[in-house]
């Protein structure tokens, strides 16, 4: 009967687990890392970016994102769209193409790889004559041309890749009516650019790296016009009028041409150096025209490579302005928005650090804020802080101080919009704040899809750095030439590595922020409306207690400015502590209903009372023994070498140890652990065995969490304010705090007395503190009771502390400190606690039910979820990859099921663990309604057999056995005397093909991609 009962027990609480519990990984926030491609589709007004590691994203309106990944571990080498269609295209750099598709799939739209292909090239074809250099999507969305390393264009249908042989363009037959002399010993090298005429798109220009272009007619299948540049060809780019080409060359110049129909010509019309005749010029990149009277004149490079050969440039022209958009980081593609028919409206660059879209509309040409894409690695990210929940007042004052630092933007809105964001509305205002290695701190709103940024905090002005506070970066001097103008945020140079942030706490309820950084600063801020010009007050803290023989050899601290300095509005620190020695801050904790912070380092920690801006506690915890605490970060060599001699020692002193025991002491030691050992499998599962930690190893006296609680410390009648500490040498101090009455605050200063001191046995570090309720639930955070936002604690029964270390949990009760229960997770599986939160998962289908959990990361890359008090294991998912050391070390959990970490320098990836709260994308994409432009030219050459006729786009009705169908997109393609009619449907896919061959042939039945269309009767257009 126990059985039955235990067995409908589970079996109701792993239904409850489903409903609690599911994972999934569901966006990923920030800049894609390393990219190496870019691709827009005017008609869908969707944004593509392809990465060295084989990734291909889709970006449209706020919201709408897709994300796809090649099977190949091969770079993204060129992204293209189909015209009008939500197909497009992918070059890797193992010369692959692989198609790819925007799928309607229950109300969303999915990102699918449909195809793929390699060109394969005539049997005994060396491979540069297929690998692909070019590539052009036509604008009937049907052919691909490709142009390749040997000089050769094939000719590819799609989406099935039919390689049409009979219309490639080879070399001989570009090279047939040119002079003998301009060929000479050379031949023409790969193809570097096709272009179509933008008027009629059965001509296409191509471009040889040489210098040579080659206007081409795809119907009759031979050369109009060949122009004979002297030197290496960059890009290519046809104006609007479709009668004038310009070209980009290796030496910093660009030409004119006019197609004339004169051939071949043999000079440019106009030849212009932008920069000066330098030898050592290169224009590296696409050049592209605006054809806006006066137009617009658009290229990248062209820069003296003596001098400036370090910039990564932009230059614009219009009229009499000319200004070179310099950007920190190498250029990968650029392109335009247009307005309209003709109207520039944006220009968009991707450089390899941040994509940058640039207003031509507004005089002076601003920069449009990114509402996604941000570079979050603008300064490296040294930790991070998540908030959830933020009260609508405190979010409204971040906003408006974050307006005030945005004042140099365009307010253009973001010129990319397309598809449709079907996700709902965020329950809730979630921030996540990061802090980076020049001192800032980075308000992101974290709500939903998009990462966007709010507000970012500096704490430089704080201290004497080398870096100017008036320093503009997009400050240029007048008169200067080349007329630079920076722009981007990307700047990875950090005027003093010792501001860097390391922890971050914000009270969400009393606007109170503090942040601490890597010399050993703390700084405590109280949010601003206005600006204020104030003296921050330092307060040393000598975390050694003059113990003597140490000598700090680390780095120096901070220098505080003591002059009053000007804050803007938003966050201003108003007090600092600074510890002695100034070591990396290692924990902090804040408790602003009592105007409390601790702060713990290698060394030691303390209490500060931020209200009468005096220091209450200071604890050394420094291991005597423990000298790589005293180098500081900056002496690692030493450090190193002292490990491997620790190492040695501990081998040396096991074999000596080995050769002492007699062996036949040594058998009966092994049959008698033999016998316990079988005998503890039957009692639990097989365990590793752990051995305890040496008290000399390094860093014990680190501290590692810090935990303001208020519970029953001395006895179990009255509860009183009380810190713990956890240090990495699995100690655990707890100190009462006695707080004067509120109307005596000021007056009566706080003190601290040590209570209570544990010892783990086995020394693991301390990774994380929770005091339970009577209830089993954890203590609320300070004010969220006195803001309605949580029940009281129940102070009547019995709280317990749970440890947190890397390798159990383990329950207290309180007061008496006497161990309750644990969980082992080392001996278990040999995984070791890295990052721990407490969370409140909610029920998927009852709305008001749902539990406290504790959630945990491990050195495994795996997730775990604990139940609260019992602290039975849950479940468990893999997450991480176990060698993405640096991404497990920057994992942050939120208080309702999710977490974020670094999967790249420059990106977040968001998963969740909660069944009821994910935050993912949800958008559709649509395929465009309107028909393809049609050319002025619509003659067809009938007298062509083999080539390919112009391309109309119709919206008829088609009688068929008198049966009235509606083709809404329809396209009628003639060869020679064949009419093909392709219908779509709303997903783009063809789905019907007929063939109606004229004259006296008949009927007759053919099959398409998906269903056989069968004629039987005549068939009227």
């Amino acid at each position: 009967m126990k059985r039955f009962r235990r067995h409908g027990h589970d079996s109701q609480r792993d239904k409850l687990k489903q409903e609690l519990y599911q994972f999934n990984k569901t966006v990923e926030h920030g800049f894609p890392h390393q990219p190496s491609a870019l691709g827009f589709s005017p008609s869908l007004e969707l944004l593509a970016i392809g990465t060295r590691s084989g990734a291909i994203k889709l970006y449209g309106a706020p919201g709408v994102e897709f994300m796809g990944l090649h099977d190949e571990n091969a770079a993204v080498t060129q992204v293209h769209f189909l015209p009008h269609q939500v197909e497009l295209v992918t070059l890797l750099d193992d010369n692959s193409l692989h198609m790819w598709t925007l799928r309607a799939h229950k109300g969303v739209s999915e990102l699918l790889e449909i195809g793929r292909f390699t060109l394969t090239g005539p049997p005994g074809a060396i491979p540069s004559v297929t690998r692909v250099t070019a590539v052009l999507a036509h604008s009937s969305g049907e052919l691909l041309l490709l142009g390749t390393e040997g000089g050769h264009v094939f000719v590819v249908e799609v989406p099935g890749f039919r390689e049409l042989e009979e219309n490639n363009i080879s070399v001989e037959d570009v090279q047939s009516r040119i002079p003998e002399e301009y060929v000479g010993r050379r031949n023409l090298e790969c193809v570097e650019a096709l272009q179509e005429n933008p008027l009629n798109p059965r001509q296409v220009l191509i471009g040889y790296s040489r210098g040579l272009m080659v206007l081409w007619d795809l119907d009759r299948r031979c050369a109009i016009q060949h122009f004979l540049g002297t030197q290496q060809l960059e890009s290519v780019c046809w104006m609007e009028d479709g009668g004038n080409i310009l070209s980009s060359h290796s030496d910093g110049s660009y030409c004119h041409w006019t197609v004339t129909g004169k051939d071949p010509q043999t000079e440019p019309e106009k030849q212009e150096t932008p920069y000066g005749k330098i030898p050592s010029i290169l224009v590296d990149s696409g050049i592209s025209t605006v054809s806006k009277l006066p137009p617009f004149l658009i290229f990248s490079g062209g820069m003296p490579r003596a001098s400036y050969g370090d910039r990564h440039c932009i230059s614009v022209i219009h009229s009499k302005t000319h200004v070179a958009l310099d950007f920190t980081s190498r250029i990968i593609d650029f392109f335009v928005i247009r307005d309209g028919e003709r109207d520039p409206n944006a220009l968009v660059v991707l450089v390899e650090e941040e994509l940058v879209v640039v207003d031509l509309q507004t005089e002076g040409w601003p920069v449009i804020q990114t509402p996604y894409l941000v570079p979050l690695h603008c300064s490296a990210i040294t930790c991070s802080h998540h908030v959830s929940s933020i009260p609508l007042k405190l979010w409204e004052r971040i906003q408006a101080a974050g307006k005030l630092q945005n004042l140099h933007y365009s307010r253009k809105p973001w010129p990319i919009n397309g598809g449709q964001n079907l996700a709902p509305d965020p329950p809730q205002r979630d921030l996540l704040l990061t802090g980076h290695e020049d001192g800032t701190v980075r308000f992101w709103d974290a709500s939903g899809v998009c990462l966007y940024p709010m507000y970012k905090l500096s704490t430089a002005m704080v201290f004497h750095t080398d870096a100017d506070p008036n320093d503009n970066m997009n400050q240029s001097t007048e008169g200067e030439w080349p007329p630079f103008r920076k722009v981007g945020c990307f700047d990875p140079y950090s005027d003093d590595p010792r501001l860097g942030i390391q922890k971050i706490h914000l009270c969400k309820y009393s606007g109170y922020l503090t942040v601490a950084g890597t010399a050993g600063q703390i700084l405590i801020l109280e949010i601003n409306d206005e600006a204020a010009e104030q003296t921050v007050e330092a307060t040393v803290v000598d975390l050694l207690q003059g113990q003597e023989g140490f000598r700090w050899k680390g780095q120096a601290r901070l220098d505080l400015r003591e002059d009053p300095v000007t804050f803007p509005s938003g966050f201003q620190p108003f007090a600092l502590v600074q510890c002695q020695p100034p070591a990396v801050v290692t924990a902090i904790a804040l408790h602003s209903e009592w105007k409390l912070v601790a702060f713990g380092t290698s060394h030691g920690f303390g209490v500060y009372d931020y209200q009468q801006k005096n220091n209450i506690l200071v604890r050394c915890t420094l291991n005597p023994n423990d000298q790589v605490a005293l180098e500081g970060p900056l002496s690692r060599v030493k450090s190193i070498k002292k490990s491997l001699r620790q190492s040695f020692r501990r081998i040396r002193r096991s074999r000596v140890s080995m050769r002492k025991h007699n062996p036949n002491n040594l058998q009966e030691i092994n049959a008698r652990l033999e016998a316990e050992t079988l005998h503890d499998m039957e009692l639990a599962p097989v365990q590793r065995k752990i051995e305890a930690r040496s008290a000399d190893d390094s860093f014990t006296g680190l501290v590692r969490t810090l935990y303001f609680a208020d519970t029953f410390l001395s006895d179990s009648s009255q509860s009183t304010p009380s810190l713990w500490a956890g240090t990495n040498g699995g100690a655990v101090f707890a100190y009462m705090l006695r707080l004067p009455p509120v109307e005596r605050r000021m007056d009566n200063k706080v003190t601290a007395h040590a209570a209570k001191e544990i010892q783990l046995m086995h020394r693991a570090p301390v990774v994380g503190l929770v005091v339970l309720d009577g209830r089993g639930a954890p203590l609320p955070e300070p004010l969220e009771v006195a803001h309605d936002l949580a029940r009281s604690p129940d102070m009547q029964g019995s709280h317990q502390l749970l440890v947190i270390s890397e390798e159990q949990l383990k329950l207290f009760n309180l007061p008496k400190v006497s161990s309750k229960a644990k969980l082992k997770l080392t001996a278990l599986d040999g995984s070791r606690v890295r990052r721990v939160g407490v969370a409140w998962f909610g029920s998927s289908r009852v709305e008001d039910y749902g539990e406290s959990s504790l959630v945990v990361l491990t050195n495994q890359g795996e997730l775990h979820v604990v139940s609260l008090p019992s602290i039975k294991l849950q479940v468990h998912y893999p997450c991480i990859r176990r060698e993405d050391v640096s991404g497990i070390a920057s994992c942050v959990f939120t208080k309702h099921g999710q977490g974020l970490y670094l999967i790249s320098p420059s990106e977040f990836e968001r998963f969740s663990l909660s069944a009821r709260w994910v935050v993912e994308p949800r958008c559709l994409v649509e395929a465009p309604s309107e028909t393809r432009p049609t050319s002025h030219s619509s003659q067809v050459h009938r007298d062509q057999p083999d080539g390919f006729s112009h391309i109309r786009h119709i919206k008829q009705w088609l009688i068929l056995d008198h049966a009235v169908i509606i083709y809404k997109e329809s396209t009628c393609v003639l060869f020679s005397f064949t009419v093909f009619v392709f219908t779509g449907t709303s997903e783009g896919t063809a789905t019907t093909m007929v063939r109606f061959v004229m004259g006296a042939l008949g009927p007759e039945s053919i099959a398409s991609n998906t269903k056989t269309c069968m004629l039987s009767a005549s068939l009227t257009i």
